[in-house]
């Protein structure tokens, strides 16, 4: 099998465009909000930030290794836990391109912590970087727990299973107020029903809605 020169592959990765899986990126000149995207790539599947990049494809290049301390700050300094990646530069068309590679993490949630800071988790869906909700928040914290955790079945899961029925699908604040829970009670109710694959979230509109798998 031929290998790639790097202009051939950079490009190959280019064709793909921005997905859940691979973002780019013209420049970095602010560390933190590099983390937002490592955060969103560990929490997530993993992924490929291609730096020098445009969004529309057109290579740039990349100027200075000060993107390299950026994303070194941002993995170690701005995440927590701390993100794995690995760098590395390619040549093409006589200009630099930086591909890091975020490994999926095995210790979520991982936090980016922003310009006031706070330490906020992120996913990544289709191209975006969205803020993980609490539900997500308590689905990874209770993944920790022991296995073959039996689930309690009483009035308040039979409830959620019908309003799920009856309305296909549910925001958190609605949920709550249908079945006049606070809304500790109905993230862990929800992050639980996640866990065990009845329940899965579906982001539309901006928003999460939880929905019967």
């Amino acid at each position: 099998m031929k290998t790639l020169t790097d202009t051939e592959y950079i490009h190959a990765l280019i064709a793909e465009g921005e997905h859940q899986q691979q973002d780019f990126k013209f420049e970095i000149s602010d560390a933190r909000k590099i983390a937002k995207t490592l955060s969103a790539f560990a929490n997530t599947d993993g992924g490929k930030l291609l730096i020098g990049v445009k969004d529309n494809g057109k290579i740039a290049g990349v100027r200075s290794d000060e993107e390299q301390y950026m994303i070194e700050a941002a993995a170690g300094l701005y995440c927590s836990p701390e993100v794995n990646y690995t760098m590395q530069t390619y040549l093409v068309e006589g200009r630099s391109v930086l591909v890091v590679q975020i490994e999926e993490s095995d210790r979520k949630p991982v936090y980016a912590k922003d310009e006031t800071g706070k330490y906020l988790a992120y996913l990544r869906i289709k191209d975006e970087n969205i803020l993980a909700t609490p539900v997500h928040l308590r689905v990874w914290q209770q993944s920790g727990s022991l296995k073959g955790e039996l689930i309690e079945y009483t009035e308040r899961e039979q409830l959620l299973l019908n309003l799920l029925e009856e309305n296909n699908r549910l925001s958190l604040n609605r949920y709550c107020r249908l079945a006049h829970l606070s809304r500790r009670t109905a993230e862990h109710l929800l992050a639980k029903f996640v866990r065990y694959d009845i329940v899965e979230p579906v982001f539309e509109g901006h928003k999460f809605h939880f929905r019967l798998k």
